[in-house]
């Protein structure tokens, strides 16, 4: 019988011990499915506000392909897909079939022509990028966006915009340690900083609480069915168990700082 999980040829990361795979990389191999620190919700507010129906899309590492299928759903004129992991191109191909196109490509380098799409999304990617690796991915977005295009982003942040560099610090070298990536969130402020210092106009921001391991949001994003066959793995794999619960203790320990963000930046009509 199977256990629900993808055979791990499939998977990025794939060849790595449990010990040093990527903690989103790993609970996709123990069978979640939903790897976006808001949840199903917020990447539904999110494609709800970037307006997808009769735009020509672009996902930015799109991953499992598990929020194309809700793009698709939205009526787009095109979808396409880029993404550097090969593992990952072949997982959304598998989702997105004759409805669109996934290419292999960086998320600093595309290879689409230059205005090119209506809107641009990314979740949970820039987080995992160094200053200069962000400002070049949305730099990029907003080559590949047409004046009026939308770029819509879920992502991880820090808070409040008040915490010292001490702290945000200790957050992100925490993080690091428990998920094995150097995860840089930013605070609000510096999230609208790095959106409009590229040149786009920021629209819309949501939060929501960075739930990802809690029960309940676990149910709400897998359902009950998944969220047993996600726990049974769990429960069977001693080393998985062991990463899993120390990354659930991170974001207990700073639950308070930490937040899942939307934003939709807008590039401007006119740009200088």
């Amino acid at each position: 019988m199977s256990d629900d999980r993808p055979s791990d040829t499939t998977l990025p990361f794939a060849e790595r011990k449990t010990e040093d795979m990527p903690g989103h990389w790993l609970l996709a191999r123990l069978g979640k499915r939903v790897l976006r620190p808001g949840g199903r919700e917020l990447t539904e507010h999110l494609l709800d506000d970037a307006d997808l129906a009769g735009a020509d899309v672009l996902e930015i590492a799109p991953g499992l392909g598990k929020t194309a299928v809700s793009i698709l759903e939205r009526g787009p004129r095109s979808y396409t897909g880029v993404d550097d992991d090969p593992a990952a191109v072949t997982l959304t191909e598998k989702v997105v079939g004759a409805r669109g196109r996934v290419v292999g490509g960086d998320a600093s380098a595309t290879g689409l022509d230059d205005t090119s799409v209506d809107v641009a999304i990314g979740e949970a990617m820039l987080t995992m990028q160094s200053d200069r690796g962000k400002a070049a991915i949305v730099a990029e977005a907003f080559r590949v966006l047409r004046p009026g295009g939308r770029y819509a982003i879920h992502e991880l942040a820090v808070h409040p915009d008040t915490l010292d560099d001490e702290e945000k610090t200790e957050i992100r070298k925490s993080l690091a340690r428990s998920i094995k990536v150097n995860a840089r969130p930013l605070t609000e402020l510096e999230w609208r900083k790095l959106l409009t210092d590229a040149g786009f106009e920021v629209e819309t921001v949501r939060f929501t609480k960075m739930a990802l391991l809690e029960p309940r949001r676990v149910i709400a994003d897998e359902g009950l069915g998944r969220t047993l066959r996600f726990v049974g793995n769990v429960l069977r794999d001693g080393e998985a168990r062991k990463r899993i619960l120390g990354m659930r203790a991170t974001f207990t320990k700073y639950k308070a700082n930490l937040a899942a963000i939307e934003v939709i930046a807008v590039k401007p009509d006119t740009v200088a």
